[in-house]
Order: structure tokens, then sequence, then C-alpha cells
């Protein structure tokens, strides 16, 4: 075994514990809110979890560059300042964006609200993270990333059990991830510093945060269309679905955020992309068949409201595999700083909407025309970054 394989190896362990238990604090949220929430209330909440997600994406842009800067050594007090620039541009965005998911995803005002407040905290998070990525001090990174993801779901499970209903869930949500920011920042030793933008820096982010974009846009397209093209009940049933496409997804995060500081260094990059690409694959085979195994308990577990989405839970799963490998590919075109693969996504994304608006009439056929389009797109850009570190 290679040096840098051992690395990742190590950095691997360090970081897997912290990111299995940050998205076991994130799924646990699911099952109480299916549970005490109505069909519609659900879907209504899972909605607006994607949208802001969606909404987050400079905040993994800018987790990725900040690392990248680091690793390079570039001065750091640049990438602070282009960090808390871009906290004020999504505190905007987000601003702006609420009307436009309240008609979109027929959602209310309260909880749309609520939930958008999020995302510019989730960039001031990631501001912390991606310097504690770039210095590979994955131990630290590891504890964080539990603290995090307890902040973030603890006082949602409470206030459900209170008996609030989507509105005051996603509001706890945001006071949980605010704490969360003050700790992350804390951690990293981070504080605002004045001065004029770095435009170089800043760029960089800009261009990761469209890499970033498209790719959590094929992973939330999908259930923001549910709830017009489905209605309201099935788009409930469809989000208990995704909940399998989020697993298989996010679960195997530890592996990108180690590999990605040696994806930024040349002469290393291919290794670690190979690695990553067998790591993934591997660890796709097993959630997929875990998904195709335990889906029949589905209505035992949840209500017989989901018996739809039973048998077809491995579906969901294949297409978060799917992004999975996109997500490296993409990953790799941020580290050396060729951000032009993401076209291949964009293309896959914009053929998905119209597949899904002028096609998918049920639950199977929404999850089926998901999954070949993410499927093409990671299977095109794998092939292309592969070729590209090579060159």
């Amino acid at each position: 075994m290679t040096r840098a394989a051992r690395s990742i190896d190590a950095g691997t362990g360090a970081v897997v514990v912290g990111t299995l238990a940050a998205n076991i604090c994130s799924y646990l949220v699911h099952l109480p809110a299916s549970r005490w929430l109505t069909a519609g209330e659900y879907g209504e909440f899972a909605v607006l979890l994607q949208a802001t997600l969606l909404l987050g994406v400079p905040a993994l842009a800018v987790q990725a560059v900040v690392a990248r800067e680091v690793v390079r050594g570039i001065a750091i007090g640049d990438v602070y300042r282009s960090g808390f620039w871009l906290f004020g541009a999504v505190c905007g965005l987000s601003a702006a964006a609420v009307p436009v998911v309240m008609a979109v995803a027929q959602t209310g005002f309260l909880a749309t609200l609520s939930a958008l407040a999020t995302a510019p905290l989730l960039v001031l998070i990631a501001l912390a993270q991606g310097v504690i990525q770039g210095r590979r001090q994955f131990s630290t990174l590891g504890r964080l990333l539990v603290v995090v993801g307890v902040l973030r779901a603890a006082p949602v499970v409470v206030v459900l059990a209170m008996g609030a209903g989507p509105g005051g869930a996603l509001a706890a949500t945001s006071a949980g991830c605010g704490v969360a920011a003050v700790v992350a920042m804390g951690t990293a030793g981070l504080r605002p510093r004045r001065g004029p933008v770095d435009r170089e820096t800043f760029a960089g982010v800009l261009r990761a945060t469209q890499v970033q974009g498209v790719l959590i846009a094929l992973t939330s397209v999908d259930l923001l269309l549910s709830r017009p093209v489905l209605g309201s009940h099935d788009a409930g049933v469809y989000a208990l679905g995704t909940i399998a496409t989020k697993a298989a997804f996010w679960l195997p995060q530890a592996i990108g955020v180690v590999i990605f500081p040696s994806l930024a260094e040349p002469g290393r990059s291919t290794d670690a992309f190979d690695r990553g690409l067998r790591l993934l694959t591997g660890l796709g085979a097993v959630v997929v068949a875990a998904s195709a195994i335990g889906g029949p308990l589905v209505p035992v577990i949840i209500g017989d409201d989901y018996r739809p989405v039973a048998g077809w839970l491995w579906l969901f799963a294949l297409t978060g595999c799917a992004c999975a490998v996109l997500q490296l590919a993409l990953l790799a075109a941020i580290a050396v700083d060729r951000t032009r693969l993401a076209a291949v996504s964009w293309v896959a994304l914009i053929a998905e909407i119209i597949l899904v608006v002028t096609l998918a009439d049920s639950v199977l056929q929404l999850a089926a025309l998901t999954c070949f389009c993410c499927l093409a797109a990671a299977a095109i850009s794998v092939v292309l970054q592969r070729r590209a570190l090579k060159t």
C-alpha cells in the first residue's frame, strides 16, 4: 500500500465516524417527522429541507475552495474574507428566494422562511470545516461533524415531540444551526476580518459554486417537483423514498473529504481519484443491497401509507450512489480548477426536469427517470475526469 493510500485510510477512519454520526442525526429527524406529521405536512417539511440544501450550495463550494487554498498555502486571510462576504451574499439570496420557493414548491410562509434562514449559517460552518480539512486535521474535523450534526438535529426532534408543525420544526433547525456555526468558527479559530474581498479567491468560490450547485440540484430537483407533479400525498410518499437516496449519497462523504487534499496535489490526484472510485463503488453495492433487503420493513416501521415505495428503495439508493460517484468526479474538477466538467451535469439536470415534467405521473416513474439521469451523468463525468487528470 502506498503512503498516499495509508494517509487516506487513516484520515477516512477519523472522519467516517463523524460523518456517519452527523448523517445518522440528520436521518433520524425524518423518522419522528414522518410519524408525527401527516403525509402532506411531511412532504412540505422534506421539500423545504431540500430547498435549504440548494441554497446551501455556496457553503459546499466554500469548504472545497478553502481546503484547496489551504493545501496550496495561499494567504488564509484572503480566504476568510471571501467566506464572510459570501455569507452576506447568501443572506440576500435566501431572503429573495422565499417567495420563489413558496410559489414553486407550494409551501407556507413561516415554514419557508424558517428553512431558508439556515442557508447563510451553513456558509460559516463550511468556512471553518474547510480550514480544518485543508490542514488535514481529520480528528478535529470528525469531532466537529458530530457536534454540528447533533446541534442541528436535536432541537427538531424536541419541538416535534411537543407537537410543532413543519414551520416550528424548521425554525428549530435554524436555531440549532446558528449555535453550530458559533461552535465551528471557534474550533477553527475564525473571526470576521475587514478588508476587500480577494477577487481571485472569490471567483474560485463562484466557479466551485456552480459545480456543487448542479450536483445538489440533481439530488434535489425530483423532490422539489414532486408536489406539483404527484400531488401532496404522493409527494410525501416519494419523500420517504428519497431518504434512501440521501443515505446513499451522504454516507460516503468521508471518502471525498479525506481524498480531496490529495486530489489538489499534482502527482497524487489520479491515484487518489481511482482509490476513491473503488471505495464508492464497493460501498454503493452494499447500500443498494441493504435497501433491497430492508425495503419491506417500511410499512412496519413507518406506516402503511408508505407501502408504495417499500419494494423500490433500492432504486432510490442507486440514485444516491450514482450521485456520490458524480460528486467525486466534480470534487476532482474543483481540486484542479477545471470546472467545465460540470457542463455534463447541467445537461443531465435539464434533461431530468423535462422528462419529469412531461412523463412522470407516479412515484415509480419519477424515481426511475431520476435514477437514469443521475447514472448517465456519473458515468460520463468519471470517464472525462479521469482522462483530464492524466493530461
